[in-house]
């Protein structure tokens, strides 16, 4: 188990958003981003995962410790501070709009253009009309030549 499984674990059993574990880390004048955590929290085959070094791991605890606990000068009971993250969460989570399924919406079809008149138009201003073919295609150029490779053996003609 490495320092990702150990800082996964903790924010879903304590139920911490981003935001929360940066407040956290920011108690013991640790500065991270959301953006570094997300890369701490990725699949480890996703091209932007980060391992999470042993600092990272430690302010974090050493965070979480004054957020639970307080300080000398402010106890806190940790159980309190627990349920007070779950109520946010529960309230978050009821807050969000449930998400409704839209008609589909029926698109117009654009007029058809009479092609023969455009073409027309075309023609007496003196362009012609985009056609793919007439693009000129570039010469292919071999890159390998031919090659006779003489083995030591002699053809009979």
């Amino acid at each position: 188990m490495n320092n990702n499984d150990i800082f996964k674990k903790l924010r879903v059993a304590l139920q911490l958003r981003d935001d929360q574990i940066v407040e956290i880390m920011q108690l013991v004048d640790f500065r991270i981003s959301a953006a570094e955590l997300g890369a701490f929290f990725r699949a480890t085959d996703h091209p932007k995962y980060m391992d999470c070094g042993d600092q990272v791991l430690r302010n974090f605890l050493n965070g979480l410790v004054i957020h639970l606990r307080g300080t000398k000068e402010e106890p806190k009971n940790a159980m309190d501070v627990i349920k007070q993250n779950q109520a946010e969460v529960k309230k978050n989570v009821a807050e969000k709009p449930k998400t409704e399924f839209k008609e589909k919406t029926e698109f117009k079809a654009k007029p058809k253009t009479d092609f023969k008149k455009t073409r027309g138009k075309a023609e007496q201003s003196g362009a012609k009309p985009f056609n793919p073919r007439d693009k000129k295609q570039a010469p292919k150029v071999q890159v390998v030549e031919k090659v006779q490779y003489k083995n030591g053996k002699n053809k009979k003609s």
